[in-house]
């Protein structure tokens, strides 16, 4: 059904490649890594003809603003700015919002900064967002091109409850736009969006707040399961489900930044792998018809010690909420339905005791297991419309992750389900990626570009409830979308387009939306291969510019992320932009996705079970054995040469006794081991934030692949491995890292010093996991390249 834009006509020239690649670190810190003024943050209002977006104004500007897409299906389209925070607040540029708000962002990645969220009402009219952490509410008019924003000035009855007043975290308008909950950490607020007259509905007791909190998602939730929220409107707008989580159990960790010796830190709890998590509870508050008052509060009653992670929360029209819990190891989860009285059962709710609140039952719809560990689809479990339970399994006998509903799977074997987007009651809209080996057919639309429909292409298709499968999207890329009425959208990038696209369909008329980011203009030169026995999915990349397109021979640069989770190889032009720099540099970069990455079934991802350390680095090692025979058949015969947008030459042989790897995160784990363990391949690293001892890492992830044994985080680590090092390796680590914190850089620092071993270590003040600072983004670049030519020089 899409049909992307057109590629722009020509290419970077060689007469301006050089300057492109000179300037591609200062561009790249600039603009944001050329995100600023793409649209993102989609939601389709109404029949869908109208769709709100975020967008800032230019290549460099990070100041967001909320934006309406109209389209009627014929003549009248076009773009619309409802709310520019600039009028709105003054100093909207020098972004001051609240620490909690710091930190849900960086558990989000969300590095923007003006309306980075908003929340919209079922009829999508009223809207609402903070900026700078005030609160602010856009009435759309009729006409759903015009609007009227304001802020929401916020009163108390209850002298009392001013102190609730501030930080507002997470506003979510109710679905009939009435009033507005937010989180403060210790209390959840209610407010009228008409008046500003506000009640707390929920509060933490003052001797409790040290560990625990209201209305907010727990670290292991937003750091490893994707959820962000923490409390969740019903559908009546009267009733709310309230996350309270309690970390006293977790290790109290601080945060310091020793440039600044008088600043004491900021202290906070890590639920660290093999210690405690912070113990979490759901309550329903159900308020007064007419009022802002709590009419009733009861605790929604599932074991939250068998299942400690409250993983999904859900509350759709016309149903009682779902719930996905987990166990501590995430090998057995239930699907609960949370049954929520009627209106006036609310009444005759009983406790046990006048010193305990009732009680609210829960019913186990489904369960699920596996020996490994179940993974998470988002958008599941999910509802259709006439009450049929989608949810998600991982079928280990057909190798798919699939969608099940009643209990009874339909999506096809081979079809890899990593997101449901919308469930109907004639099919669900989802992003597969095809493993061509179990689903050798496809559709008619993609026949031309079958080969290309594999691991390395995010999909959008609709399934019927009878398994057959229709394309949304037609390209190879990595693409997203949502359905309302008779309204589409369609997001995502490919590897035709240096751009990420947005496309708003309504009755089947495409508008693109305008994308004002900046591109690095890089000529790309990408190949992509399948590598060694287990055909790992690889792209390699080669200069075009005139320094070394010509050369017969280069070393060789890997680049992976290579943990579980994730992927790297895959349709998307901008995936590859560091890789075509690096080649810039003079060498031949390749990026190699080996088991326990994504998008080849659960077999594939679970090899790495309690071994990720030993079977991660055996293909990274098995992708550099490989690539001389990769290289030569690409040479001769050619293949995937239309992705190379770069004038089809010989690759460059590899240079195989001189071979690096860069990476960050478990990348940089990776780079570490590399040198650690195999210095006969790896003549050199850069490792980035490695988590170094897995003990110092977080439950929820860590323990997902390695259990609870403690000797198996011994053999995972790398910190023993210190006396091995013989080749030059580079730690880079920001003081600010709460996710991978400094401590594991600093560990394998400490290791090889006491074991003589030089290395070189540049720990980064006030950075964080993201390196959030524009200037440190481009010199790393600069330092690491400069590194690993002289580290291969010797």
């Amino acid at each position: 059904m899409t049909k992307p834009l057109q590629p722009a006509a020509g290419q970077a020239a060689d007469s301006t490649q050089s300057e492109a690649v000179r300037e591609y670190a200062a561009n790249k810190a600039r603009t944001t890594r050329f995100t600023c003024g793409a649209p993102r943050s989609a939601t389709l209002l109404g029949d869908g003809e109208r769709m709100l977006f975020l967008r800032s104004d230019g290549s460099e500007d990070t100041v967001t603003a909320l934006w309406v897409s109209v389209n009627n299906g014929t003549d009248a389209v076009g773009e619309f700015m409802l709310a520019d925070p600039r009028t709105l607040l003054a100093d909207a540029d020098a972004e001051d919002v609240p620490a909690e708000e710091r930190a849900r962002r960086e558990r989000a990645r969300e590095s923007g900064s003006g309306i980075v969220a908003y929340s919209v009402d079922d009829t999508g009219r009223t809207v609402l967002f903070t900026i700078n952490g005030e609160l602010f509410v856009c009435e759309l008019g009729e006409d759903g091109v015009t609007a009227e924003t304001r802020r929401l000035e916020l009163t108390f009855d209850d002298d009392g409850e001013r102190q609730y007043a501030t930080p507002i975290l997470n506003p979510r308008v109710s679905p009939d736009g009435t009033r507005v909950a937010y989180a403060t950490g210790t209390a959840v607020v209610v407010a009228e969006t008409s008046t500003g007259r506000a009640h707390a509905v929920f509060t933490v007791a003052e001797q409790d707040r040290a560990t625990m909190r209201a209305g907010l998602a727990e670290f292991a939730a937003a750091e490893e399961m994707d959820r962000y929220s923490g409390f969740w409107w019903g559908p009546d707008s009267r009733t709310l489900l309230v996350e309270c989580f309690d970390s006293a159990a977790e290790p109290l960790w601080t945060i310091s930044d020793p440039a600044n010796p008088a600043d004491p830190g900021v202290r906070h709890r890590y639920p660290r792998a093999l210690t405690q998590n912070a113990v979490v509870d759901l309550f329903a508050v159900h308020l007064a018809d007419d009022r802002l008052y709590v009419d009733r509060t009861a605790l929604v009653d599932w074991d939250n010690t068998a299942y400690e992670y409250l993983a999904v929360v859900r509350w759709q029209a016309g149903q009682r909420p779902l719930l996905r819990v987990l166990n501590r190891l995430q090998t057995d989860e239930q699907i609960l339905r949370v049954d929520v009285p009627e209106e006036s059962g609310w009444a005759h709710l009983t406790s046990i005791d006048e010193h305990t609140m009732p009680l609210l039952p829960v019913s186990v719809l489904e369960t699920h297991h596996n020996d490994q560990w179940i993974d998470l689809i988002d958008g599941t479990p999910a509802y259709t419309p006439n009450g049929r339970l989608i949810c998600s399994v991982n079928d280990m006998r057909a190798d798919t992750n699939r969608l099940t509903v009643d209990g009874v799977p339909f999506t096809p074997a081979g079809w890899q389900v990593r997101a449901l987007l919308d469930a109907d009651d004639g099919t669900v809209m989802c992003v597969v990626q095809r493993t061509p080996e179990l689903a050798p057919d496809v559709p008619d639309a993609w026949r031309a570009t079958a080969a290309d429909h594999d691991a390395r292409s995010f999909d959008v298709v609709a399934i019927d409830y009878e398994g057959h499968v229709y394309p949304v999207t037609d390209e190879p890329g990595v693409w997203g979308a949502a359905r309302r009425g008779d309204g589409l959208m369609v997001a995502g990038r490919d590897m035709a387009h240096p751009q990420a696209q947005m496309m708003h369909y309504f009755r089947g008329n495409g508008v693109h939306v305008k994308n004002h980011a900046a591109v690095p203009g890089l000529t790309m030169n990408v190949r992509f291969a399948r590598l060694g026995e287990r055909g790992l999915h690889a792209a390699i990349v080669a200069p075009t510019g005139a320094q070394y397109a010509g050369a017969r021979q280069l070393p060789v640069l890997m680049h992976p992320y290579g943990g579980p989770g994730f992927q790297e190889v895959t349709m998307s032009m901008a995936a590859y932009w560091d890789a075509q720099w690096w080649a810039e540099q003079g060498y031949l970069v390749v990026v190699a996705d080996g088991r326990g990455t994504t998008g080849r079934g659960p077999r594939w991802d679970r090899e790495i079970h309690e071994c990720m350390k030993d079977v991660t680095l055996t293909d990274q090692v098995d992708a550099v054995h490989a690539l001389a025979g990769a290289v030569q058949a690409i040479n001769t015969g050619q293949p995937h040469a239309r992705h190379a947008h770069a004038a089809v030459r010989a690759l460059p042989e590899p240079d195989l006794q001189r071979v690096a790897m860069i990476g960050w995160s478990y990348g940089g784990f990776l780079s570490a081991l590399a040198v650690l363990r195999a210095p006969d391949v790896f003549a050199a690293a850069c490792a980035g934030a490695p988590p170094t001892d897995w003990t110092l890492y977080d439950t929820c992830y860590t323990e997902r692949y390695l259990g609870l044994d403690p000797e198996v985080y011994a053999r995972n680590s790398i910190i023993a491995d210190a006396p091995r090092l013989r080749r030059p390796l580079m730690l880079i680590h920001g003081f600010a890292d709460d996710n991978v914190t400094i401590a594991h850089s600093l560990r394998l620092s400490q290791a090889l010093m006491e074991a003589g071993r030089e290395h070189t270590f540049l720990p980064l003040t006030g950075i964080t996991h993201m390196t959030n600072d524009p200037a440190v983004a481009r010199n790393l670049l600069v330092l690491q390249r400069d590194f690993l030519a002289r580290a291969l020089a010797r």
